[in-house]
């Protein structure tokens, strides 16, 4: 059994990708009991503990368990042979018990992934899904940088400090979080007399999300939201693809950690 991600949430452990034969597991923590179960999924170059902060305030509001993975290629989870939705959509599915209704809040290509859970192509009843701060519109540039990250090897740096200053900008938590806080334990770990990222480059190839066919394919409530300020994820494109997106005032694309309480709301109308 692994340990969870902080004392405060219940162990659950690993579960593995058994039904695909790739040997592939995932880190799961969580807590709670019962349904919905709420699946909290993070952004590329993150991992489960962004959600710390709203994990603290869902005893006594959620009303069923909740499951928080890192996924794979991140943190404490296996890395994958190649990265797509689909493939992150399968090994996540696997961390959720089968028969159980699922709610999920993802950030970012968490979001992108919980489109594709929402299909139930991969055998998970999600009835409603929010995708926070999906980057919805992608240049030939963009998609180029993205391929030259992910072709790049890992480095190794001289101290755990550099390291996590480096973990934190490419979650994008500089300003949010310090070098030293718990969100940064499973982003960096130890290697060749260095410290490295936990993050499998490689995972930048996931490529741009295919939104239109994502949206079409979902089942049940589906939710598109941003910060006020997000800059990857502005109302507008969102608008584009549901109308009534919704805006969350003052915050930006890390808006579930600048102030967790913002996504209440959103996780009331997703079980409403």
């Amino acid at each position: 059994m692994g340990t969870a991600l902080a004392p405060r949430y219940e162990a659950l452990g690993f579960a593995g990708t058994g039904e695909r034969g790739d040997g592939v597991s995932v880190y799961v923590a969580g807590g709670g009991d019962g349904e919905p179960v709420l699946l909290l999924l993070h952004g590329l170059g993150a991992t489960g503990a962004v959600w710390d902060g709203l994990a603290e305030l869902l005893p006594g509001h959620w009303p069923g368990a909740w499951v928080i993975p890192d996924l794979p290629g991140h943190g404490r989870s296996d890395r994958l042979p190649r990265y797509s939705m689909g493939a992150m959509a399968a090994a996540v599915a696997e961390a959720v018990e089968p028969g159980r209704r699922v709610v999920v809040l993802g950030h970012s290509l968490g979001g992108a992934v919980g489109l594709a859970l929402a299909s139930g192509w991969f055998g998970v009843d999600v009835v409603a899904v929010c995708g926070l701060g999906i980057k919805v519109r992608w240049s030939a540039d963009d998609l180029a940088k993205a391929a030259q990250v992910a072709a790049r090897p890992g480095r190794v740096f001289g101290s755990r400090a550099e390291a996590a200053e480096r973990a934190l900008r490419v979650a994008g938590l500089t300003g949010l979080a310090s070098p030293d806080s718990p969100v940064l334990d499973s982003a960096v770990t130890e290697a060749d007399g260095g410290w490295r990222l936990t993050l499998d480059p490689a995972a930048f190839g996931v490529g741009a999300p295919a939104m239109t066919g994502l949206l079409r394919a979902c089942h049940g409530e589906v939710i598109l939201a941003a910060g006020e300020h997000d800059p990857m994820s502005p109302r507008e494109h969102l608008a584009d693809l549901l109308p009534d997106p919704v805006v969350l005032p003052g915050l930006g694309h890390n808006a579930h950690v600048e102030d967790p309480a913002a996504l209440l709301p959103v996780l009331d109308r997703l079980h409403g």
